[in-house]
Formats: C-alpha cells, structure tokens, sequence
C-alpha cells in the first residue's frame, strides 16, 4: 500500500485592513449569523462599553452636527504598554522624539465633547451627530446618546480602546456609540445644512445670536471647530468662514456659545 501524503499548501499573502470599522459591511451578515451567536454566546460580557445617556432622539426638526478638525489622540507604545500621549504625562518621551509636548492635547477634545453633549441642545434631541478629525487623519463619529467618561483618565483609556478596536458599543448591547469610520467627513453630512467653520484670523467678526437667526428655519448646521492647542482649520467644504469674538476663546468656550445661540433660536429651555 502506498503512503498517502498532504500536500503543502503555499502560504496566502495578508491583505491589509483599512483602518476603520466596517459596521455597514458587517450588516448584510448579521441576521445569517445573529442565531448562531446567541447559541454559540449566549452570556456576553456586559461590563464592557460604556453607559447610554437619555436624549429626545426621534425629532425630526433641524439639527446640528458638529466636527472637530486636528483633534490631537495618537497611540504610541511608552516602556511596555501603548498610550493615549498627553503633554503632561508624555512631555520627555515626546521631547525624545523630537516632538513638541504642546502639540498633544487630548484634554481639548474631552473638554468640547462634554460641552458638546451636556448641553440642553443635545437633551432636546437637536443633536445628529460629531465627528472628529484626528491630526493622523483618522475620522471618529460620536452618537448624540453616548456618556463620555468625567474624567480624563478614563476618556484616554476609552480613546485608547478605540483607536485600538475600532468602535466601543454600550453597555449590554451591540450599538456602536463611538467608531471610525471611513473619509471624508462630507458624505454623512446632511445636504440641506449650512456649513460654518469657525477661526480667530477670520476677518469676518459676527454676533453668533444673530448670525442664526439668518439661516433658513428648515436648514440643518455644521459647525466645524479646531481641536488643537495652536494654528487654524482649513478645509474646503463649509460654506462660511466666521469668527465670534474679538479674543481667542477655547474650543470648549465657543462651543458655548454656539449651543446657547441654538437653543436661544429653536427657544430650548
């Protein structure tokens, strides 16, 4: 009798994934495969994620979705672990690398999303969506419902999971609160919107209360904020290029603003 051998088979290159998550993909097989998980899993971990925060979320007037451009969240492997880089916690590792400390501050984007979606504009449902632009380009959509961390610890340990993952989902369920997602920003942007970026150098000095009151009552509004320390947005999609004070404000501060503006118009109490 003669010996029957396997044949070796020649080793299939890797194709290299896009760096975002891939949720509509996903979608056309979940309802094949959703029976077989829940009889394969039926116990799933419901201590990951993170909590939903209560919203009106089924208005349909106007809205508001707001993009944070070169928002400064980069992973980088520091000693044995990877971290979100910090110019407090970071400042010599980043001197090493012949970087500037000042340039990294995630701090910002914690503080305009907490803004963002504590405010009585997102709790009246008026809220579709933020997006985030990272320096490294990578873009990053935030639900309207999410509860960001208090803390900075926490926030960086959050984005740190993102960035890894590729989305969080909440707690006990399979919705993806945060995501990357793919470039560019402009095919999730509603078509019937105003498209406002906002800049100190900007020559153009407005009362943001009246400034509203201009835009069409049935219109949708993009604002387009700069999450970084220093320097200005430039991007090639909004329609109207404004500044809102005669003094550098932070982004936090003018998001203020912006929401009290809102909610001053669409008269949110």
């Amino acid at each position: 009798m003669t010996r029957a051998y396997g044949v070796k088979k020649g080793k299939k290159r890797k194709h290299t994934e896009p760096k975002y998550d891939r949720e509509t993909e996903e979608e056309q097989v979940q309802g094949e495969e959703e029976s077989q998980q829940q009889q394969q899993q039926p116990e799933e971990d419901e201590l990951s994620g993170i909590p939903i925060a209560p919203s009106e979320l089924k208005s349909d007037k106007p809205k508001v979705t707001f993009i944070l451009e070169r928002a400064s969240l980069e992973v980088a492997k520091v000693g044995k672990t990877y971290q979100l880089l910090n110019s407090d916690e970071h400042a010599n590792f980043l001197r090493k690398n012949n970087k500037n400390p000042g340039d990294y501050r995630p701090d910002i984007t914690h503080q305009v999303l907490l803004a963002i979606l504590d405010s009585p504009l997102n709790k009246a449902g008026r809220l579709q969506a933020v997006y985030i632009k990272t320096e490294k380009g990578v873009l990053i959509e935030v639900k309207p419902y999410v509860r960001i961390p208090r803390t900075f610890k926490r926030f960086c340990g959050v984005m740190l999971e993102l960035l890894q993952k590729l989305s969080i989902s909440a707690v006990g369920k399979r919705e993806k609160l945060l995501r990357t997602i793919k470039n560019p920003v402009t095919q999730y942007l509603p078509i019937n919107s105003r498209k406002i970026g906002f800049s100190h150098s900007s020559e153009k000095l407005i009362d943001m209360n009246d400034y509203v009151k201009t835009v069409p009552s049935d219109m949708d509004f993009v604002f387009v904020l700069g999450a970084m320390a220093h320097g200005k947005i430039e991007t090639d999609y909004t329609d109207d290029y404004i500044s809102i004070s005669a003094y550098p404000l932070s982004a936090a501060y003018c998001i203020g603003r912006i929401c009290g503006a809102l909610e001053g118009k669409w008269k949110i109490l």
